[in-house]
C-alpha cells in the first residue's frame, strides 16, 4: 500500500489531522501538534484554524489496514521507549549497543577513506 494522507482519528485529539500529518511525514505526533500551536501563537491563528478545518473536511478517515501497514515503517529503533515497544532494559541496551557498533564501523570506513590516497586523488579530479 502506498503512502497516503489520512486523518488518524484513533490517535488524534480533535479530528486527527495532526496525527495524520505525523503518520504521513513519519514524525512524532507531539512535534506536529507543537508546530500547529506555535504557528497559531506566532500570529497565524486564523490561517491555522482555517487550514485545520479545511483538512478535517477534505481528508478521509484512515482505514484500519493502512494503520497496520505503516506501523512497521514507523518503528524507531533508537527513539522507542522500552515500555511502548515491550523490550526489557537489557534487550534495549543490547539493541542500542549493536546500533552503535554498526555506526562505529561506518565511521571507521569513512575515516579510512578520508585519510587514504584515493580520497586525495578524487578530490583533485573534482577540482578539474
Amino acid at each position: 500500500m502506498s503512502k497516503a494522507l489520512y486523518r488518524d482519528t484513533v490517535n488524534g485529539k480533535i479530528s486527527g489531522v495532526c496525527a495524520g500529518l505525523a503518520n504521513y511525514f513519519g514524525l512524532e505526533v507531539w512535534i506536529v501538534r507543537i508546530l500547529f500551536i506555535s504557528a497559531a501563537v506566532l500570529g497565524g491563528l486564523f490561517l491555522v484554524v482555517l487550514a485545520y478545518i479545511a483538512m478535517t473536511l477534505m481528508l478521509d478517515k484512515q482505514p484500519t489496514e493502512y494503520a497496520e501497514s505503516i506501523k512497521t515503517k514507523q518503528e524507531h529503533v533508537l527513539k522507542s521507549k522500552p515500555w511502548q515497544k515491550g523490550q526489557t532494559p537489557t534487550d534495549l541496551l543490547d539493541t542500542l549497543s549493536a546500533d552503535l557498533d554498526k555506526m562505529e564501523l561506518q565511521l571507521r570506513g569513512i575515516e579510512a577513506y578520508v585519510t587514504s590516497e584515493a580520497f586525495k586523488v578524487d578530490k583533485e579530479f573534482s577540482k578539474l
